[in-house]
């Protein structure tokens, strides 16, 4: 079940926010971990059972390592659980890479990926290890914990919610009519910018991905990657505010998970803004374990590079993210080392242009399911104005032309623009937001609804990290 389905938005979620608001204070967590789970059941159902085991197995371990700091537990439990997430991830690239670099002809094995498992793996983790650096104590009612893994809102594409973030709102939150409106109007936003936003994008970046190479012109190629830049955003980051509405709505409060990357004026001005669950938690627990900048220039760009390598892992078994992930770790290294001092120099406008060039270029990198043998080299000549084409051909302004409004409209809402103008203009009085809030709820869900109902391209990006 995925947020921008009919059955989601008209029968999913008001029979749960009607059964969580009649019944009792100390009922709510279990209507919300049930609900979660035949949310999760739904798509997959045998995999409940594998969810169901992390969130024992984990609720057990930090309870055990409450009560004995050791390091021999923490390490089994970390084993478990990265050992759990190989197995279904990274198993069939493991043998297919293997196969490839030695001739082998093992039998690469078929194994179902687990909708959500990188998520809600990540989420143990962090509980697990903030337990035994005694940041927070060990969830003692298995329902809570429970809820902490399972629930629904971000339980298959985050953000990722570390267990500190919410744990006193799992024994004592306080639903308001001030939270429950600002969630519907997030949860309006987040639906507006994947149905309407990341859904019509994402179709010509498509025609773009699967066309043949010969069409391959400069323009058609960087117009394709600009067009999987609006998509990933706002399917990612719709997602996320689709996930941080509906926790408004049950009385949670998760941490943001975008600030406009695409208004950065470097790399890493552009990660502190994306998928900022992500980068907080790699740097938390993998970046400062491993030493940080503590150690010397030398170990700091060592760390860099090891973070970053596992970042391309964690979003998917194939070699295009791993060289994504390598990407981007040595930008980083280059402006950690050299570049930050021209880009405090040089205008803002220099360093924005220069971003969005690395950022677009990483999104063509990313979008392909593997570097080895799918990538196209018609794609890679095009971009560097190599292709047999040429620069721009009749395709590519029909495919502008047709398209051109769209895309401005992406841009401008990529921006922040029109959330700044609200927030200065509009909430300061109070009447007019109110009702601007309800016709702006009701125009989202009847124009996305109607978007449903009328195409059958409707994908979630990251449902598969």
């Amino acid at each position: 079940m995925v947020f921008s389905s009919l059955v989601f938005l008209y029968i999913f979620l008001p029979a749960v926010l009607l059964l969580y608001y009649i019944i009792p204070r100390k009922g709510k967590n279990f209507i919300l971990l049930i609900f979660s789970l035949f949310f999760y059941a739904w798509g997959e159902p045998v995999y409940v059972l594998g969810i169901l085991a992390s969130v024992i197995v984990n609720y057990l371990f930090g309870i055990a390592l409450e009560k004995h700091k050791s390091k021999v537990l923490l390490t089994v439990n970390i084993i478990l659980n990265l050992g759990y997430l190989a197995v279904f991830k990274y198993t069939g690239f493991a043998i297919g890479t293997l196969n490839k670099l030695f001739g082998l002809d093992m039998e690469i094995l078929q194994i179902a990926l687990p909708i959500g498992i990188s998520f809600y793996t990540f989420q143990a983790l962090s509980y697990t290890i903030d337990v035994y650096r005694r940041t927070v104590p060990a969830g003692k009612n298995i329902i809570d914990f429970g809820t902490y893994i399972t629930m629904f809102p971000q339980l298959i594409a985050g953000p990722i919610v570390r267990y500190k973030t919410v744990e006193r709102e799992l024994r004592t939150r306080k639903e308001t009519l001030a939270d429950f409106t600002d969630g519907i109007v997030r949860f309006a936003s987040g639906l507006g910018k994947k149905v309407l936003l990341a859904n019509s994008i994402g179709q010509i970046w498509d025609a773009v991905r699967k066309g043949s190479e010969s069409d391959m012109t400069t323009a058609t190629v960087w117009l394709g990657m600009l067009c999987f830049t609006f998509q990933i955003y706002f399917d990612f980051s719709g997602y996320s505010d689709m996930a941080i509405g509906l926790g408004r709505m049950f009385g949670f409060h998760f941490d943001e998970n975008f600030n406009y990357p695409y208004i950065s004026k470097s790399i890493t001005d552009f990660w502190r803004r994306w998928h900022i669950s992500l980068s907080t938690w790699f740097k938390e627990y993998v970046y400062i374990p491993l030493g940080g900048n503590r150690k010397g220039t030398g170990r700091q760009l060592r760390n860099i590079f090891i973070v970053w390598m596992l970042t391309g892992l964690w979003h998917g078994a194939a070699w295009n993210f791993v060289v994504w992930g390598l990407y981007y770790g040595i930008l980083l290294i280059i402006e950690k080392v050299w570049f930050h001092k021209v880009l405090e120099k040089i205008p803002r406008i220099f360093g924005h242009i220069y971003t969005l060039i690395i950022v677009i270029g990483g999104w063509g990198i990313f979008g392909f399911a593997d570097v080895l043998p799918e990538l196209k080299m018609g794609f890679i000549k095009g971009a560097f104005f190599c292709g047999n084409q040429g620069i721009c051909d009749a395709h590519t302004m029909y495919l502008l032309s047709g398209n051109i409004v769209l895309l401005v409209v992406a841009a401008i809402i990529s921006t922040g623009v029109i959330t700044k103008f609200v927030k200065k203009f509009i909430v300061k009085h109070e009447a007019v937001y109110a009702i601007g809030s309800m016709v702006y709820v009701a125009a989202m869900f009847f124009a996305s609804t109607a978007c449903i109902v009328a195409d059958t391209y409707n994908p979630f990006l990251y449902f598969r990290f």
